[in-house]
């Protein structure tokens, strides 16, 4: 979900949630139906709620709760939840236990994010398509990446790939398309740009983002625990460092 407006949209205060089936074992809790800030800290904190009861072995028949842009997946046991509620359906029992979650949780307050600095190389190589991006924005690379780099920004989620975030929403003067043509290869690390958002590339995979840089820190480190980098929630600042810096900080993360 990355073709978004770069504008977060108002949610109106009588709008809550809704459930939508997806397959006969997992429930989707929808937040908007367009992207919004707002929706997305909402399915955000709702993950980590649910994620805390999991690991306190209070959701019996949860298996597991994946986040997204403006929803979350809860993925879940019909065989237990029939037992545990046998006057409901499965999917209607597990919608009940959201809805008492999601009640219960609007009284808590926001919880205050994990901040990271991400050191980005904007230089030759590690940039490959910061004087397209120039170009596209009517703006000088210097602009570009101080406006890229020139703010706190959320990890809206992680998905697609292992420790893959996507990162937003920058200023409306960096509203831009995917390149036309995907390339197969980008190399593991480079900060790709479009639509207002970043993504940070955990692995050589192929992709059609525009690489704005590249960053020498790992997002993706299975022997971790956690093994992402980032999650849903937290903020990000991209700081400017050499082709000099970079060579150095990817040596000692080696």
């Amino acid at each position: 979900m990355s073709d978004v407006d770069c504008e977060f949209r108002p949610v109106r205060a009588e709008q809550r949630w809704q459930f939508e089936p997806c397959g006969d074992s997992c429930i989707v809790v929808v937040f908007a139906t367009v992207f919004s800030a707002h929706a997305n800290r909402r399915a955000v904190a709702f993950s980590a709620t649910l994620h805390d009861l999991l690991a306190r072995g209070l959701l019996s028949g949860v298996t597991d709760v994946i986040p997204a842009m403006v929803s979350v997946g809860v993925h879940y046991s019909p065989d237990v939840f029939a037992t545990l509620y046998p006057e409901l359906s499965p999917y209607d029992a597990v919608a009940h236990v959201l809805d008492n979650a999601l009640a219960q949780q609007q009284n808590v307050p926001r919880v205050t994010p994990k901040r990271l600095e991400i050191p980005v190389c904007y230089e030759g190589d590690y940039a490959p398509d910061l004087l397209d991006i120039a170009s596209a924005c009517n703006m000088s690379p210097g602009e570009v990446i101080a406006a890229h780099s020139g703010q706190w920004v959320d990890v809206l989620m992680v998905g697609f790939a292992p420790g893959h975030p996507y990162i937003g929403m920058h200023p409306p003067a960096l509203k831009l398309a995917r390149r036309a043509v995907p390339r197969t290869l980008v190399k593991q690390g480079s900060v790709g740009l479009a639509n207002c958002q970043s993504v940070i590339y955990p692995a050589d995979l192929p992709g059609g983002w525009n690489i704005i840089g590249r960053t020498p820190l790992p997002m993706f480190t299975p022997a971790n625990q956690p093994p992402c980098l980032l999650s849903g929630g937290d903020q990000v600042r991209f700081v400017p460092i050499t082709a000099r810096e970079f060579e150095q900080l990817a040596g000692a993360t080696r």
